[in-house]
C-alpha cells in the first residue's frame, strides 16, 4: 500500500502545479497537522481516496472549517485495508494554546485509548503531530516531543510512527527516518510517500 504523509507546509507541486500522475498509485492521505482545511479538502477531491488527520497546534481553525471530505482520527483507531491506524495529534504546551498538551495531559489520553488498543490488539501505525521525545524533537519548549509515546510503541510496536512539527528546515540534515526499536518514525513535514510493501 502507498501512503502519503503530509504535514505543516501545504507542497507547492502537490497544490500550486497539481498533475494527476503525481498521485497515481497512492492509496490513502493522512496528515500529521499544521495544514490549511482548504488544502487537505483538494488533496482529498484530486485524489479520491481517503485521508485522514490529527490536529496541528496551529489547526485551531478546524473547530470553524474542518477539511471536507476528510476523517479526523484523533484519539481513536482506525482500520483500512488491514493497517490498523491510530491518532494523537497536538504539540507540547507551550502557550497555553489549542491542541496544546502538558506531559501528563498525552498521558490520560493514551491511557483512555488502552481500551481501544486491547480490542484492535495493537496498532500498525501511530499518527502524531509532535515527535517521539529524543527522536528527531528539537530542545526548544514548544518543538520537545512526548515522554508519553514511548508507551505505545514499546508495548504495541507499531510498525510505523509518522509525525510532523520539526520542519526540515529547522536543522542542517535533519534525518527523514529514524529507527525506534521495531518502529520507523517518519518525519512527514511537506510530503512523504511510504510503500508500505518496502523497506524505507
Amino acid at each position: 500500500m502507498k501512503i502519503l504523509f503530509v504535514s505543516d507546509e501545504e507542497s507547492k507541486s502537490l497544490w500550486d502545479y497539481f498533475e494527476p500522475d503525481k498521485v497515481k498509485g497512492i492509496d490513502l492521505i493522512i496528515s500529521c497537522g499544521d495544514l490549511k482545511p482548504e488544502y487537505l479538502s483538494f488533496l482529498v477531491t484530486m485524489c479520491p481516496v481517503p485521508l485522514y488527520y490529527v490536529h496541528g497546534n496551529h489547526d485551531g481553525k478546524y473547530e470553524r472549517k474542518p477539511p471536507e471530505g476528510c476523517e479526523c482520527i484523533e484519539d481513536t483507531i482506525v482500520e483500512y485495508k488491514g493497517l490498523r491506524i491510530m491518532g494523537l495529534g497536538g504539540s507540547a504546551n507551550y502557550s497555553d494554546g489549542v491542541h496544546q498538551y502538558t506531559e501528563k495531559e498525552m498521558q490520560k489520553r493514551i491511557r483512555k485509548m488502552r481500551r481501544k488498543l486491547r480490542k484492535s490488539k495493537g496498532i500498525d501505525i501511530l499518527v502524531t503531530h509532535a515527535p517521539l521525545h529524543g527522536y528527531g524533537d528539537d530542545p526548544d519548549r514548544a518543538h520537545r516531543g512526548f515522554d508519553a509515546f514511548f508507551e505505545v510503541l514499546d508495548k504495541h510496536k507499531p510498525k510505523y510512527m509518522a509525525h510532523g512539527h520539526v520542519h526540515m528546515n529547522y536543522m542542517a540534515n535533519r534525518p527523514r527516518i529514524i529507527r525506534y526499536n521495531e518502529t520507523t518514525i517518519i518525519n512527514a513535514c511537506e510530503r512523504y510517500v511510504l510503500d508500505t510493501e518496502k523497506d524505507v
